[in-house]
């Protein structure tokens, strides 16, 4: 890390336009000892899209999707790893540097799609298919990661199950991403019924209503939206898709039909789009904080392990998909 340390008063001027200025001597401080101590410690701060922008564009040395930040990880040139994010995360930045420390700020930052499937569902639907390939999206634990053949992100996921060269699939667990991608090929999807708890609240009608409200706005939905809601977007795709078509695009007035910071995140790099913002928060990524990132830092907490005879197996099917 080289150069002059930034400071929390030089980078206010990049987060202007989504946080108010009486807003940010709350965040001061604690941006300032972030900074001092990831130099201090080597460290370095991984931060998925649905993060708060004073996080996302202040302490974040890479963000991103979760494919983007599982890509990352396998480079990151620090000794230590904060995971600004959820609990899957920052065990996927764990499969993918053992011999580094890897921090979570707050372990009750889970995921409801994590939470809807077991390892042993895994075993029982091996069972009940035998022979059919497990595509496990990451969103999991790592004891369902190592149950399964290969991984995949919602933003490479049709290009996982078309790389196995078969005509039918398991697709674990998130069942609106299964039915997504299922539309989009003729292999066979086998899925769960694991679901979002952001994205499942989205729903037709509130396109509908946005667009009366708004006429000429461009929809973009996450596919872990429902199919319906989906078909009534102008483009579906994972949260760094979304973001590029902003950029590549430029609508005039636009709405992501994802969580929350998403649009925050994404209006800071394009003040000339007018963002149009339905909410839906979700809870695990707002335990993530500025506050507990410094504690993580401070106090080495808290640290992620995994059974190493699990991270073989989960570590495989991530370095995998990695590959695609």
């Amino acid at each position: 890390m080289i150069g002059a340390l930034p400071t929390a008063a030089s980078l206010y001027e990049r987060v202007r336009r989504v946080i108010p200025r009486v807003e940010w001597p709350a965040f001061a401080d604690d941006i300032d000892a972030i900074l001092a101590l990831k130099r201090e410690r080597n460290a370095a701060i991984l931060a998925h899209n649905y993060q708060t922008p004073e996080i996302f564009h202040c302490v974040a040395d890479i963000v991103g999707d979760s494919l983007a930040l599982a890509r990352e990880a396998m480079t990151v040139d620090a000794d230590l790893i904060v995971v600004a994010g959820v609990h899957f995360m920052a065990e996927t930045a764990k499969l993918l540097n053992p011999d580094k420390i890897v921090l979570i700020p707050d372990l009750r930052a889970g995921c409801s799609l994590a939470d809807s499937i077991t390892a042993e569902d895994v075993r029982l639907m091996r069972q009940r298919y035998p022979g059919v390939p497990v595509v496990t999206y990451v969103n999991t634990s790592a004891a369902v990661k190592a149950e399964s053949d290969i991984c995949c992100t919602s933003g490479n996921a049709l290009a996982v199950v078309k790389s196995l060269k078969v005509p039918r699939v398991i697709m674990l667990p998130d069942e609106y991403l299964a039915r997504n991608i299922a539309a989009q090929t003729k292999v066979e999807i086998i899925a769960w019924k694991g679901r979002c708890e952001v994205h499942e609240r989205f729903g037709p009608a509130d396109i509908r209503e946005l667009r009366e409200a708004h006429p000429g706005v461009t929809v973009l939905a996450h596919p872990e939206c429902p199919p319906e809601v989906v078909a009534e977007a102008d483009f579906a795709g994972s949260t760094a898709a979304m973001s590029d078509y902003v950029g590549r695009h430029k609508p005039a007035r636009v709405v992501l039909m994802t969580e929350c910071s998403m649009s925050d995140n994404v209006a800071v790099e394009h003040p000339d789009v007018d963002f149009v913002r339905p909410c839906n928060l979700c809870p695990h990524m707002k335990r993530i904080t500025l506050g507990n990132i410094r504690s993580a830092l401070e106090e080495n907490r808290h640290i992620v392990t995994i059974d190493p005879r699990v991270a073989e197996r989960a570590r495989w099917a991530v370095e995998r998909m990695l590959f695609v």
